[in-house]
């Protein structure tokens, strides 16, 4: 397992363990699956990662927001859109989320790394967006 993965593991198991009704664990999800999406990736786990990341950073959604609005997404058959996966996927990795002291300022550096991730993928917000205006989702 690689440093990140091993970090990816440790900060999915900080939140789960929050139990919150906002469910952060959700962004985490997001972010690792865009910033490691690779030509294998399925289209389906690109697009709701990035999905996710557009509903938090411009529209402010939850993570619990996040998580019906995929299941919204997934009610429907669907041919899901490829994206172009740009070389850099953002500064901050999980690496950097768990160096972050427990508590708000690892929630803090969650929020930072969805930002990163989500502003690597700019060229591909007018294809979120179309998808979710099409879905009846804004």
């Amino acid at each position: 397992m690689s440093v990140e993965e091993d970090a990816y593991n440790s900060l999915c198991a900080y939140t789960l363990a929050h139990g919150d009704a906002t469910f952060i664990h959700q962004h985490v999800v997001d972010a690792f699956a865009a910033q490691h999406a690779d030509a294998r990736s399925k289209a389906i786990k690109v697009t709701f990662a990035l999905v996710g990341l557009y509903l938090l950073i411009e529209k402010h959604f939850s993570g619990r927001q996040v998580q019906l609005m995929h299941m919204r997404l997934a009610q429907r058959k669907h041919r899901w859109p490829t994206f172009a996966l740009p070389a850099g996927r953002g500064t901050l990795t999980a690496v950097d989320v768990m160096a972050a002291r427990e508590g708000p300022e690892r929630d803090d550096a969650i929020m930072a790394w969805c930002a990163s991730v989500w502003a690597a993928y700019v060229g591909s917000r007018e294809v979120v967006a179309s998808l979710l205006r099409e879905h009846g989702i804004t």
